[in-house]
């Protein structure tokens, strides 16, 4: 998010594009084969989102670079370097028609995180916050230009088998407190119908505590319904402030709750695996995430 609040900026980079209804229907084997970077801009008047998948022909990786048809990530001693140039899809009615979504990032860690922290029993699923925090600065070429600074975040998800495999559904959050530590709530309902969750605080050194969470609330719906829980402390309520992201399955917000005594904005999403898992969910797909044999 910018330091002003106004604005946003998601960033995915996909190998074995784990929401992939092709990389699904091809039984996901060959991962490589199905890979995409997911570029998703937040302005007051409107926003942009590009998703396309490509194949391996497209493809190029070493320890410090990941090339993705015409985008590419790239780390060096100063930090994470993301150059994007997808095509955004209409979204009505911020716009109605395919543009160009050009520009590049800069991101600096403040903090780094060295381990995985396994999501599931058996470890086929893993996380790692690689970054809590950071700085980040946008140049955003087109369609529209705009440039701006603000706070950021990196992690890393990695699996064995299909994400509806493994979970029934989670909600995860994430703050950057004033004090300069950052805060993630992960409520996870496994397949089995266990629940794990974590409360993890990362000082401004990168240390890192555990701690219980508060039992979540349940927050508004979105308009396909998904269902949406975020931890907060008794005898506080928390709130939706925007919603980013409304999809089937998946939801993406801004939300304000209260942890620990401490009142705060989060980064918010929800995810239903068993809402994924639906083939009508699947067929639906490919309206939104096309996929291109060449850049």
């Amino acid at each position: 998010m910018s330091d002003c609040g106004q604005f946003g900026l998601t960033i995915i980079a996909f190998i074995g594009s784990v929401f992939s209804p092709y990389y699904a229907w091809a039984g996901r084997r060959d991962p490589q084969n199905h890979v995409a970077l997911n570029v998703a801009v937040y302005r007051p008047n409107g926003h942009h989102w590009a998703m396309t998948e490509r194949n391996r022909n497209v493809l190029a990786r070493t320890s410090a670079s990941l090339q993705i048809g015409p985008s590419a990530l790239t780390w060096t001693e100063a930090g994470l370097t993301i150059h994007f140039d997808e095509i955004a899809l209409p979204r009505p009615p911020d716009n109605w028609w395919p543009k160009r979504l050009r520009g590049s990032v800069r991101f600096v860690p403040e903090t780094a995180v060295a381990s995985g922290i396994p999501l599931d029993m058996n470890e086929r699923h893993a996380w790692r916050p690689i970054a809590p925090r950071g700085r980040i600065a946008l140049d955003l070429m087109g369609p529209v230009a705009q440039t701006w600074t603000g706070e950021g975040y990196l992690d890393q998800n990695w699996g064995s088998e299909p994400l509806e495999t493994g979970f029934a559904r989670w909600d995860w959050a994430r703050t950057h407190r004033e004090d300069g530590s950052t805060v993630i709530l992960y409520d996870i309902i496994r397949r089995d119908g266990s629940a794990v969750r974590h409360g993890l605080h990362f000082g401004r050194d990168g240390d890192l505590s555990r701690f219980d969470l508060p039992p979540s609330q349940t927050l508004r719906r979105g308009f396909w319904g998904v269902t949406r829980r975020v931890p907060c402390d008794d005898g506080e309520e928390a709130a939706i402030v925007q919603t980013l992201e409304d999809s089937p399955f998946y939801t993406r917000s801004l939300v304000d709750t209260t942890v620990g005594g401490i009142r705060s904005r989060s980064m918010h999403e929800s995810l239903s695996a068993d809402r994924f898992a639906s083939p009508i969910v699947k067929a639906m797909l490919p309206f939104r995430m096309p996929r291109r044999a060449g850049r």
